[in-house]
């Protein structure tokens, strides 16, 4: 999933990232249609290859996402869908007949986008973050990272980190989730060095030093989209794609998961007599006669 408001390059970046159009840029906007009004959520499914190794990849925007002149609870739609999917998921867990493989719509990572400003988060960020990070894995993307300077880039990542710390805001890897010492030195260098990524994508081609690269052309010369002088792109997709892949399953099923179907099954404890779990009927149960004393 992808976030963030219009103009940061979202759709090019997951282009660049999966190395396929996995995710549809948006049309130019013309007179004629009318601004959509609420958040649009939009799902596109894909089969992509790493390594020789298939993986089904599903991509979700929202267009429409902050760029309403009121933005106040623009985040519940995003969030009623993420619950959504843990709803369907825990319909087929608990049918008495389940499949043996639970087709998994779930949304293992949230990808945030931030507006490469070089002051601070917008209250937008802050309260979306704040609200999303309950229920889904956040990773925090500075976006155009090409329009700072190396020493703005810096001080911005460190000024973006304490405002989340300050907030309460918990984003992936996650302090409490590390299983290891191991885990935590990991970790801990990736969220007081690596977070949040500062990146650029592209999907165009240029010659550089003999080799075709992605890059982004300026009269300065060219901004290697792989290159981690230029930007951290590639750390970006080796997290996500490589390094925590499966434990970003595995947080998601182990803890968002089972924090909603914890709530889920407490609530459903108030069903009225002959309804089971999410509204379902269940036959009656005979009665067992009591024995008899001797």
């Amino acid at each position: 999933m992808s976030k963030g408001q219009s103009g940061l390059g979202k759709s090019t970046l997951v282009n660049t990232l999966f190395k396929s159009q996995v995710s549809r840029k948006a049309s130019s906007w013309n007179r004629e249609e009318k601004i959509p009004k609420t958040v649009e959520i939009k799902a596109i499914g894909h089969v992509i290859e790493e390594g020789g190794v298939k993986m089904k990849l599903t991509v979700i925007d929202t267009p429409g996402f902050g760029d309403q002149i009121n933005n106040e609870n623009c985040w519940e739609p995003i969030e009623k869908y993420i619950n959504e999917q843990y709803e369907k998921f825990l319909k087929e867990e608990v049918n008495i007949a389940r499949k043996k493989r639970i087709p998994d719509t779930r949304v293992h990572c949230c990808l945030y986008f931030i507006s490469p400003t070089g002051h601070s988060l917008r209250p937008l960020d802050l309260e979306f973050m704040k609200h999303l990070s309950k229920v889904v894995n956040i990773i925090p993307v500075i976006a155009k990272a090409d329009t700072m300077t190396l020493e703005e880039k810096s001080e911005f990542k460190q000024r973006v980190r304490k405002e989340l710390e300050v907030n309460g805001i918990e984003f992936y890897p996650q302090k409490e989730f590390d299983e290891d010492l191991e885990d935590k030195t990991e970790n801990d260098k990736i969220r007081q060095e690596s977070m949040p990524f500062a990146v650029v994508g592209s999907d165009k081609e240029y010659q550089v030093n003999g080799k075709r690269v992605l890059g982004r052309k300026t009269p300065w010369g060219i901004i290697e989209v792989e290159n981690l002088n230029h930007c951290e792109f590639a750390l970006l997709r080796d997290f996500v794609i490589r390094t925590h892949l499966q434990d970003l399953k595995e947080v998601t099923h182990n803890i968002h998961y089972e924090t909603y179907r914890a709530k889920r099954l407490n609530d459903n404890g108030g069903l009225p007599p002959g309804e089971g779990l999410l509204g379902t009927v269940l036959p009656p149960v005979p009665a067992t006669p009591c024995p008899t004393a001797e």
